[in-house]
């Protein structure tokens, strides 16, 4: 049984951690594929957008696996490239889209702030409660969820421990879409879809302007557009978008 399964429908790739009896916990064996999947996908001139979810219905991921990481799995679980889980510390040119199917906490908390958008089952739970058992969210969750979130907000979350759920989470922007259950891998698809409809190249150019706009001052932000500017607009997809426009037919993206 493979750590993570993966598969490919047309320019989507789907990541599934496959621990399910452990609350899909992260693990070396976890991690190391994690790590592993992302490595190629970023290089995937077919892969255009990722969708990473956890097996089965109760949780997204629980986190690290404290028994793995007491057995003397450290190293692995938090060592790989990308960080915890592969993805933690990654700048990955994709849209990746969390579809949380549970418990979204801890380290699965923080893999999911980790990635660009959020679909969650109406079931689903959100928190870092690291704080109650002495520790720190320490994978991203006390850097991002400030960025998420409003720092009140945030810091309840953090100080307290205690989980919001999915229609919360939905009021607060921390996630994009609440579906049933049942709808949470089709929704995920639907929204990974619309994303592939469009010409990569601009779609990871305005992933990477987007995300690192908002930590630069504005003249920063401006120089960073230009640059984008530049190498979208002299693109073979920037030629061939007007050109399907104007032949009335849905164009043919090369991603360059």
């Amino acid at each position: 049984m493979a750590a993570v399964e993966r598969e490919r429908r047309g320019n989507v790739e789907i990541l599934t951690i496959n621990r399910p009896e452990a609350r899909n916990a992260i693990n070396g064996d976890v991690s190391k594929a994690m790590s592993s999947a992302f490595d190629e996908l970023a290089e995937d001139s077919e892969a255009w957008v990722v969708i990473l979810t956890g097996a089965g219905d109760k949780a997204f991921s629980a986190g690290m696996d404290l028994k793995a990481f007491a057995s003397g799995e450290g190293n692995s679980i938090i060592g790989a490239s990308g960080g915890f889980a592969g993805i933690t510390q990654r700048d990955f040119p994709k849209p990746v889209i969390a579809a949380v199917n549970g418990s979204c906490l801890a380290g699965g908390c923080e893999i999911m702030l980790a990635c660009d958008l959020v679909v969650a089952a109406e079931h689903a739970t959100f928190g870092i409660p690291e704080a109650k058992r002495g520790l720190i969210a320490g994978a991203g969750g006390l850097i991002r969820l400030p960025k998420r979130l409003p720092m009140a907000i945030a810091l309840e979350l953090g100080l307290t421990g205690d989980p919001i759920d999915a229609k919360r989470a939905l009021e607060l922007g921390l996630v994009n879409r609440v579906v049933p259950a049942e709808r949470l891998m089709d929704e995920a698809l639907s929204l990974a879809g619309t994303i592939a409809e469009n010409a990569p190249l601009a779609v990871r150019w305005t992933k990477k302007v987007m995300r690192q706009a908002a930590d630069l001052p504005e003249a920063e932000g401006w120089k960073l557009n230009a640059e984008a500017v530049g190498v979208v607009f002299s693109s073979k997809d920037a030629m061939e978008g007007p050109v399907a426009f104007a032949e009335k037919r849905k164009p043919n993206w090369r991603g360059e």
